[in-house]
């Protein structure tokens, strides 16, 4: 792939602060394109990842947002196109992946992994429209996850999300094609990845799926994908499920 195929192009990443979202930001940056990246809290994170494509001669920036507000979705989307002229690629990656036995399940426990999961790509997608819909290469990439594809227990909430998201995708892929804006979803699988909480425990699901190549994926690995569906060789891919899981499940 060349190193300049982006060159020229605004990026958006959600979940921007560490793991497959930075890992995205990276590779992004690294193909040429100027990238904003965001987070709800993680203010160190955020920096961290910009500080890396800046030592590489990259154009970065990063904000806080809550996806789940439409005016903190607009204001992100604002400062995107202010800072950097314009939006050519959004990548809705930001995600919440608790584990809950479903008998123990409250709507509140459902609701937050829905509405950052599902609802926020929505909003993401709704306040990107304008910039995108005037970009030359405009293109949407949602991140989605392999027990929408399987199943799990515990994930209920997840799994609804994230199968919602590939929904979304394929709906948004006739609807945008018009406009010249590609819609599709890479779903990562067993990715080596830190974890939230005082363990930084691995997924229950993580036991019971086993990979063809026999090793976790990185996820630098995912976000090759990414990057490929945002340049000008992925323009006659869309509404697309792109899996990125080593075997783990074959579609």
């Amino acid at each position: 792939m060349p190193n300049d195929e982006l060159s020229g192009l605004v990026a958006l990443v959600t979940g921007g602060a560490k793991n497959i979202g930075r890992a995205i930001a990276l590779d992004l940056a690294a193909g040429g394109a100027a990238v904003m990246v965001s987070a709800r809290a993680d203010e160190a994170g955020l920096a961290e990842t910009v500080r890396l494509i800046e030592a590489t001669g990259g154009k970065a920036a990063w904000m806080l947002a809550d996806i789940t507000d439409e005016a903190s979705v607009a204001a992100l989307v604002a400062a995107t196109t202010g800072k950097f002229g314009g939006l050519d690629i959004l990548v809705n990656n930001a995600a919440i992946r608790t584990e809950i036995p479903f008998e123990r399940m409250s709507l509140a426990d459902f609701r937050a992994v829905t509405q950052v999961g599902l609802e926020g790509p929505f909003l993401c997608c709704r306040a990107a429209l304008a910039p995108l819909c005037a970009s030359r290469m405009a293109s949407i990439i949602n991140i989605g996850g392999l027990t929408a594809y399987t199943g799990a227990k515990d994930r209920a909430h997840v799994i609804a999300a994230k199968a919602g998201l590939d929904g979304l995708t394929k709906a948004l892929a006739h609807d945008l094609a018009g406009r010249g804006i590609t819609v599709n979803l890479v779903s990562p699988g067993l990715i080596d990845t830190l974890r939230g909480g005082a363990s930084h425990a691995q997924p229950n699901h993580h036991q019971h799926h086993a990979t063809l190549l026999g090793r976790k994926g990185r996820p630098e690995e995912v976000a090759a994908l990414v990057r490929f569906l945002a340049g000008p060789r992925a323009r006659y891919l869309t509404g697309q499920t792109m899996h990125a899981n080593g075997g783990a499940y074959l579609s």
